[in-house]
């Protein structure tokens, strides 16, 4: 990479959105650059990896046309795959319904997806910080030196803090409860269930929000808590939540009492949906910079990767003079932003219950397996919603 120079697409964020981004583009015969400040994509991780398989994220987004990169990934990028997701009420009720998914190997997950852009002919430049946005010249600093780079097209995926969105504009209103904390460790010498996802429930150990058990294959699991910083009681943080369910909930600590930690992971997760603009001049913002995220279960990767193509592929039809760039911001959300939308609805309607253990539990045994799934995936089917009115409203 030469510095000062110029690019069709310049890509910031070189995660599941940008480097599916950086692939469409490059794919389609754009000049491509992806910047990234880690010196190693998929180094430190910075969210775990919970991958639906294909018919599961269909029924996910119906809607919208999936990246052959989501649907064909090596095996090697899989820790275990799972057919169950259970949910274990504050009571100790639990009930789930069938689910096929894998849990990803991120580390390798992600840097498959960047090898897969370096084979479309993208350039990269690791280890390099954006310190200036202007328009879609960006200035950068790191291991190479600092340069000036100016893209016809500027793709920010660079997450929820996304640098890019700040400068033209383009970030959520100020919600605390839009936020969330993902705190999680990878654990050895568990007793996790290899064959079932588990999501746990209740005020003392992780308000407002869940716990999550998930196995990595063997005796190995990932466990995480996933809570809005707002609701942590004083003196506490995402750690000491993590830690009291893994040493005191009364079901998960049998499985996690001989557990040694391998390494810790956390990472904000963006659970307000998505700004009110994500186009502006030459500039498109994907995943978590964009809110593409189903806020019902923290899953960003299918949807952050369906607006990385799409921000690839509407770059290449732009410089091909055959369209706007505002095409972006319709043609995603026709695709993925009604599930979007609905599960931030979803979310605060839960948000409330989660308040009550008794609310909580009730929810859990009132609402069938088939409504389960469909809430997970941002769906919400009148008898669940009649259901959760009622319990808001202390009816039920």
């Amino acid at each position: 990479m030469h510095p000062d120079e110029l690019y069709d697409v310049v890509v910031v964020g070189a995660g599941p959105a940008g480097s599916t981004a950086a692939m469409y583009a490059a794919q389609g015969g754009a000049s491509v650059l992806l910047v990234d400040r880690k010196k190693d994509i998929g180094v430190p991780l910075q969210c775990g990896g919970f991958m639906p398989h294909a018919d599961t994220l269909q029924e996910l987004v119906p809607d919208a046309h999936l990246p052959h990169t989501l649907l064909d990934y090596p095996k090697s990028c899989v820790h275990a795959t799972s057919n169950y997701q259970r949910f274990i009420a504050p009571d100790g009720y639990s009930k789930g319904f069938e689910v096929e998914a894998d849990s990803l190997d991120r580390r390798r997950f992600d840097r498959h997806l960047a090898s897969r852009a370096a084979e479309e002919g993208a350039e990269f430049m690791v280890g390099t910080n954006v310190t200036d946005v202007s328009g879609n010249t960006i200035k950068v600093d790191g291991v190479f030196g600092p340069s000036t780079i100016m893209g016809k097209v500027l793709i920010g995926a660079d997450g929820p803090n996304s640098i890019v969105a700040k400068a033209h504009g383009m970030t959520r209103e100020h919600d605390p409860m839009g936020i969330g904390t993902a705190f999680e460790y990878e654990l050895a010498n568990t007793k996790a269930d290899r064959d079932a996802v588990e999501m746990y429930f209740g005020k003392d150990y992780v308000p407002g929000g869940y716990a999550w058990i998930i196995s990595q294959g063997g005796n190995t699991a990932n466990i995480g808590v996933g809570i809005r910083e707002v609701l942590f009681e004083k003196n506490m943080c995402a750690r000491d939540y993590l830690e009291n369910f893994m040493y005191k909930h009364p079901i998960a600590a049998d499985k996690l009492q001989d557990a040694r930690i391998l390494s810790v992971v956390s990472g904000v997760v963006p659970v307000g949906g998505a700004p009110e603009k994500t186009v502006s001049n030459n500039v498109m913002l994907a995943g978590d910079a964009a809110g593409q995220l189903i806020a019902t279960n923290g899953g960003g990767i299918p949807t952050a990767m369906i607006g990385g193509k799409l921000a690839g592929e509407t770059a290449v039809e732009y410089l091909a003079g055959k369209c706007e760039l505002s095409v972006y911001e319709r043609i995603w959300r026709e695709q993925m932003g009604l599930e979007i939308k609905t599960a931030v609805y979803i979310r605060k309607m839960m948000d409330n219950l989660m308040r009550s253990d008794r609310l909580m539990s009730k929810a859990i045994r009132t609402i069938s397996p088939q409504h389960m799934k469909a809430i997970q995936c941002g769906k919400l089917p009148e008898p669940v919603k009649k259901t959760l009115t009622k319990l808001n409203f202390g009816l039920g």
